[in-house]
């Protein structure tokens, strides 16, 4: 579907008034870019970070639509009593506190489709620079292109064994890229969901990673999963294999994959997102060699950010009027 035909299917104006939604300051352009596009609902610019000047800023406002910004359960019980809702404008939920909103019957709406092909595509697109070698080749020319090239270790794509972990919408979209593109795509979910075709089982995750010439990560960041890649997991890797994260950045243990990086036993990594956004500059994976860097932005085109804020907007506005949504997710369902 075209960007402008999609843009044509906004939930209409009139449906809007009177609804009244508190953005995180800076999301989407603020509130008169959303507003160019959505010019019946009231929105209001907001300061999410401090928990007493919510108390006040949300006074009124129904809908309360954030990004990255995080809700822990002091700002989620200092939201206004008119917020039924709260739209978290991304997939990953680990930046709200679900129970305090469940606590203040506040519902809580994701959206877990809006970028399934962009962020597939950007571990695919990491996957082949590290696996070529784009970014020595780069620096080698750049200097002078003098002396051999940097070109090994380096295996024919179609030798490759690429190991995901997590086969939710997006680690099934990238094993739907890679089929036929790589040698072998295994697979490991502890919920053991439908494989896509083309796709083999792990039998648990050292297997995977025992194997695995690259390992991608698509799984979300919850107490189990909080520092998965620790010193253990990275030894268990094949020596020399690639990491890939767009997932969340606190799966890994950041000192613990530097170390690996400075050591050989990981080849090199491709990492979306981090413990800690922006990436300190004193952070140990700036200086790590064969890093592939980019700021949490593998979920970004122009039609997934239409889609994210529409998405949003349109769900959490349906919320308040009749209590349903179209595209995302009901995470905490309130009675507000």
């Amino acid at each position: 579907m075209a960007l402008e035909q999609e843009k044509s299917l906004a939930v209409p104006a009139a449906a809007l008034d009177d609804v009244v939604v508190a953005m995180a300051e800076g999301i989407f352009g603020g509130p008169g870019e959303v507003g160019r596009h959505f010019s019946g609902v009231q929105l209001r610019s907001v300061d999410m970070s401090d928990p007493v000047l919510l108390a006040d800023s949300t006074i009124g406002a129904d809908v309360v639509m954030v990004t990255l910004q995080p809700l822990r359960a002091a700002h989620v019980r200092a939201l206004a009593p008119s917020v039924r809702v709260i739209g978290r404008a991304g997939v990953g939920l680990d930046t709200i506190d679900l129970d305090a909103a469940k606590a203040a019957g506040i519902t809580v709406i994701n959206q877990p489709a809006y970028g399934v092909t962009e962020v597939a595509s950007h571990a695919v697109a990491m996957l082949l620079a590290l696996q070529r070698r784009l970014g020595s080749l780069d620096a080698f020319v750049r200097e002078g292109w003098t002396g051999p090239a940097p070109l090994s270790p380096m295996k024919a794509l179609d030798e490759l064994v690429v190991g995901l972990i997590g086969l939710g919408r997006i680690g099934r979209a990238t094993a739907q890229m890679l089929t036929g593109m790589v040698g072998r795509v295994i697979a490991y979910d502890p919920a053991f969901p439908p494989l896509p075709h083309g796709v083999e089982w792990a039998s648990d995750i050292g297997s995977l990673l025992g194997c695995s010439d690259v390992v991608s990560l698509h799984v979300p960041l919850m107490p189990e999963t909080q520092s998965m890649v620790d010193a253990g997991f990275l030894a268990a890797m094949m020596p020399g294999a690639l990491l890939v994260n767009v997932s969340r950045g606190g799966l890994v243990d950041e000192d613990a994959l530097a170390s690996a990086l400075e050591s050989g036993q990981v080849g090199g990594a491709g990492l979306d997102v981090f413990g800690v956004e922006p990436l300190p500059l004193s952070s140990r994976l700036m200086d790590a060699p064969n890093t592939l860097l980019s700021p949490h932005c593998a979920a970004y085109s122009e039609r997934s950010t239409w889609r994210l804020m529409s998405w949003t907007l349109e769900d959490t506005v349906s919320w308040v009027r009749w209590r349903t949504v179209e595209h995302g997710n009901i995470v905490v369902v309130g009675d507000r």
